[in-house]
């Protein structure tokens, strides 16, 4: 454990008092909460809490704060090693990161952006409190940050998700006055965050703190001209500076027509500063909130709604290029929708829920009210569904089958051990005889896992290979 470096306990100091300190480098040395938050696009928290305990003997307890959240109490040695992480039953989510998305109350009417989106713990919370309906766009500049959240959007079986990769900053010149809410998790200095990121210490400074804030105005700006007049911002660090947070509120404040909402937070937390020594802050200040680490058990958080009240200056709208998706009309599928109703007895108005697109040999959905107009922008639409066959037949994906998995009815084969479900994970072939051939969907413990295919060899997993990095307990 790296301690606290003199310049962090000096601005501890300064800012919280001297016994800030010792009570911070306490709460690093012990071992830190462990929660989890269901996914109810899956499932839901008694059932995550019953398997935990009955499948690995790891004990949690219900949060009466947080509706979905459950804490790891007993041994958490293989919490992220599960087979119902794996398949995204849950996600391993800190308290205080659970909170912005519970601010932004995202209802499956809206339109809605996170700006900042990896690795996805934020994203797929919002997917799953708007229902996993409605139009969520999300946005990350990171390349290999967005393979990390395409893969949560993936384990969590999100289908109303459109993925960007562009500069934050930038954006509001592909969009505006477009969205009804926004949640802009800043990229900060982590100074919340020490337990997970002990390397902080080594290199916060003040300045550090000043340089970013500039990039977290800009990446507000952005949002403020996309956001409609009377939609709202959610504004969230895993900082305690001042510095990237009541003073970025306080510029904006001064500069545009906005408001900021009182919120009510779901766990202990202070009123941000208004009054900083001989330094005084716009006083609508007191509605954001400061979660402070050592108070809760878990991570430092800020967190502020605002309110855009008027309009303000936009640029000149910018062309549109990305990658061609394109938008299959109903009837131009009707027969390979019908061919998969037929194998999985499926009822075929489950289908209407979604739209489909096609990206070369791939079939992608999203679901049905899903409501963006140009395509260019976007890395992916909603998930995979099926890919083509050379005969043009659709062949089911592993995705689909776990979003459509209360629709399928036929063609299911359960395995019996865990011998066999770590060959299917692995991709392997379950070499023995069926009592059908062709397409299957595959469950263990009454749970699908995905696709495969049945032929004379045996039954050939079509687990994707993206998911086959996972580290699993059997």
């Amino acid at each position: 454990m790296i301690p606290i470096s003199d310049k962090i306990a000096d601005y501890l100091t300064d800012l919280f008092g001297a016994e800030s300190v010792a009570h911070y480098s306490k709460y690093l040395e012990d071992d830190p909460a462990t929660y989890l938050r269901s996914n109810s696009i899956k499932t839901n928290r008694d059932e995550v809490q019953k398997d935990l305990l009955s499948n690995y003997g790891i004990i949690t307890e219900k949060l009466s704060e947080i509706s979905d959240a459950l804490k790891v109490v007993g041994d958490k040695t293989f919490i992220g090693k599960t087979l119902e992480h794996s398949i995204g039953e849950y996600y391993i989510q800190s308290l205080s990161s659970m909170i912005p998305p519970i601010v932004l109350n995202p209802q499956p009417t809206d339109k809605i952006l996170d700006l900042c989106s990896a690795p996805g713990s934020k994203t797929t919370q919002i997917a799953a409190l708007m229902q996993n309906k409605g139009t969520l766009l999300v946005n990350e500049i990171q390349l290999d940050r967005l393979k990390t959240l395409v893969f949560n959007l993936e384990r969590m079986n999100v289908v109303n998700a459109g993925v960007i990769h562009s500069k934050g900053e930038i954006l509001s010149r592909f969009f505006q006055n477009h969205f009804d809410k926004i949640l802009v998790d800043a990229p900060c200095s982590g100074l919340g965050i020490m337990q997970k990121k002990n390397e902080v210490s080594n290199w916060w400074t003040k300045e550090k703190a000043e340089q970013l804030s500039e990039l977290q105005y800009r990446l507000l700006l952005s949002a403020l001209k996309m956001v409609k007049v009377g939609g709202e911002i959610v504004y969230s660090t895993c900082t305690l500076s001042v510095e990237e947070n009541e003073f970025v509120i306080d510029k904006l404040l001064q500069k545009f027509p906005i408001k900021l909402l009182p919120i009510t937070l779901p766990v202990h937390a202070h009123d941000a500063f208004i009054k900083l020594h001989d330094l005084s802050l716009d006083k609508s200040l007191h509605n954001a909130k400061r979660i402070v680490p050592w108070e809760v058990n878990s991570e430092g958080f800020f967190v502020v709604k605002i309110l855009k009240e008027d309009e303000i200056e936009v640029e000149n709208p910018a062309e549109r290029k990305r990658h061609p998706f394109t938008f299959l009309p109903a009837r131009k599928i009707s027969k390979q929708l019908d061919l998969l109703a037929d194998i999985f007895e499926i009822q075929k108005n489950v289908f209407d829920r979604y739209k489909y697109l096609q990206k070369g040999n791939d079939i992608f959905f999203v679901t049905e009210d899903w409501n963006e107009e140009n395509l260019m922008m976007f890395e992916r639409i909603g998930t995979k569904f099926a890919n083509l066959d050379k005969y043009g037949n659709f062949i089911l994906h592993t995705q689909a089958a776990e979003i459509l998995q209360n629709e399928i009815h036929k063609n299911i084969v359960e395995l019996p051990s865990n011998d066999e479900l770590k060959k299917y994970l692995d991709g392997g072939t379950l070499k023995k005889e069926f009592p059908f051939k062709g397409q299957a969907v595959v469950k263990f413990r009454n749970k699908i896992l995905g696709t495969g295919g049945i032929s004379v060899e045996g039954l050939k997993s079509r687990y994707p290979r993206s998911k086959r990095t996972q580290e699993i307990e059997y």
